[in-house]
């Protein structure tokens, strides 16, 4: 199948389009909600750990959804709330003062 086909049906076309903004919103996804584009390294086995590493989050946040019934959205800020809450009672880390 080609994507320039002249003799493709109007059905398959639309069909194929909504396959293609699937796969669209699945990358939109994978950038946004897991920072695969944030990696601050510059070594191959870096780079290779860090995609390795966003690509089973984004797995889990997706079954995550999948069970709940929520979008990404919603499922990372509950997250990250919980994670918040957690921490704020016992921090690990204090800051200077500044004053």
């Amino acid at each position: 199948m080609q994507l320039n086909d002249l003799e493709m049906s109007e059905k398959r076309r639309l069909q194929l389009n909504k396959l293609y903004w699937k796969i669209e919103a699945y990358h939109q996804g994978f950038k946004q909600f897991v920072g695969i584009e944030r990696a601050q390294v510059r070594s191959n086995r870096g780079q290779r750990n860090h995609i390795g590493l966003a690509l089973r989050v984004f797995l889990r946040l997706e079954c995550y959804c999948l069970r709940s019934g929520q979008s990404w959205f919603q499922a990372t800020i509950g997250i990250i709330c919980f994670a918040v809450r957690a921490y704020l009672p016992n921090p690990l880390y204090q800051l200077p003062p500044t004053a």
